[in-house]
């Protein structure tokens, strides 16, 4: 069975408190609960990653890549703008990642329009609130 890991950056563990009138009122154990339900429909695994320090994220994809993950779901947060050591960890794990965000970086402040990890990516979902995960999962699971 494929396995499909999740990982989500930093102040991703306060959905449903942090701006709501931005990234909703649904929480994170939400999102892990529907993407969970997804997987037992798409028949693969997810397992879910969660920190707000970024040597922690590159540490947990390296080892990702040294296991048995088939592919990544990444909302690096505001790592996203900022990490180039993030954006050479998806590049140096060889995992088809998905670069996903809750809220619509392009329509956000300037500082946010731009993505240092998207080029290591095989695509990026923005905008879409919660169904960009479930996109996402649905992709890397159609993928060989």
């Amino acid at each position: 069975m494929k396995r499909i890991s999740i990982i989500n950056g930093p102040n991703l563990d306060r959905l449903g408190r942090r701006e709501p009138e931005i990234y909703g009122d649904k929480t994170l154990t939400d999102l892990e609960n529907l993407l969970t339900a997804e997987a037992a429909l798409l028949n693969v695994e997810v397992q879910f990653y969660q920190n707000n320090h970024e040597g922690f994220i590159i540490d947990e994809i390296g080892e990702y890549s040294d296991s048995e993950v088939f592919g990544l779901i990444l909302n690096p947060g505001a790592l996203t703008h900022t990490s180039l050591a993030l954006r050479d960890a998806i590049a140096g794990s060889d995992l088809p990642t998905v670069e996903v965000h809750i809220s619509n970086i392009y329509n956000r402040e300037s500082i946010r329009q731009h993505s240092i990890t998207a080029p290591a990516c095989i695509g990026v979902i923005s905008g879409l609130g919660f169904d960009g995960y479930v996109a996402a999962l649905r992709h890397l699971s159609n993928l060989d």
